[in-house]
């Protein structure tokens, strides 16, 4: 009989929103977290104003982190402009910061991207009307056709590939509940959802929403995880990380 292969623990959170001030807020947690987990999973929102001195400082509290990190971009990493920088500062042969790409870790393939908003289900924006109103639904459809692409590299790298999804927009409505119904279009879109359906996706992870709900499913089944720090302190987690299991 085979032997049956060791689970590996994913670590998550989201929107951990780093400030310029909070050297030493993060390196314990992180040394926690490599204690606790394989694989440590950040879903956007890296940095509190999108400044590359944020984004220093983030990188030296992961110093602490022994485990790898899968992470992919927020809006907030976004703002100014610098997330290109963003990405250079914290990524490293350690650190896998995910734009549309792919990557397998521990026997586990992982695909990212940061998403967009658009809605969900039959109330998702159309392609119609005014050049703006297209260019975001466009946005939207675009980063859900690089997760495809990246989660079809997983599915040619190897058969039978568990994957993973990080993201940082929500694929369904079931995880933004709580938040006001009015700014349901901006939290994501279920755009997002197809690929992981369509590419039998184990898992996905997802911030923004930090007054959402924690889990959900697609209408196919794959579990659906918000993992925004807010959320986890609001569920009553000590440590401010969510941690999931898969056998690869």
């Amino acid at each position: 009989m085979a032997e049956k292969r060791k689970k590996i623990k994913l670590a998550a959170v989201g929107d951990i929103h780093t400030r310029e001030t909070d050297k030493g807020k993060w390196s314990e947690r992180f040394r926690e977290i490599s204690d606790e987990a394989d694989i440590l999973l950040l879903c956007g929102d890296l940095t509190d104003t999108g400044d590359e001195e944020e984004a220093e400082v983030l990188s030296g509290e992961l110093k602490a982190c022994t485990i790898p990190v899968i992470a992919v971009l927020g809006n907030h990493d976004h703002e100014k402009g610098r997330q290109k920088l963003i990405r250079q500062i914290i990524q490293n042969e350690n650190i896998h910061v995910l734009e549309g790409e792919a990557v397998v870790v521990k026997g586990v393939g992982f695909a990212g991207v940061k998403g967009f908003g658009g809605g969900f289900d039959n109330h998702m924006l159309s392609m119609f009307g005014e050049e703006a109103m297209k260019d975001f639904v466009q946005e939207a459809v675009d980063e859900a056709l690089h997760l495809d692409r990246a989660l079809a590299r997983l599915d040619a790298s190897e058969e039978n590939l568990k994957k993973i999804a990080v993201l940082h927009y929500a694929p369904i409505k079931d995880t933004i509940i709580g938040e006001p119904e009015p700014i349901y279009p901006f939290l994501g879109c279920s755009h997002l959802a197809e690929p992981l359906n369509s590419r039998n996706v184990d898992a996905a992870f997802h911030g923004h929403a930090h007054a959402g709900t924690l889990e959900g499913k697609t209408r196919s089944g794959v579990k659906i995880f918000n993992v925004s720090e807010p959320i986890l302190s609001k569920e009553g987690y000590k440590k401010p990380f969510f941690i999931y299991e898969i056998e690869p």
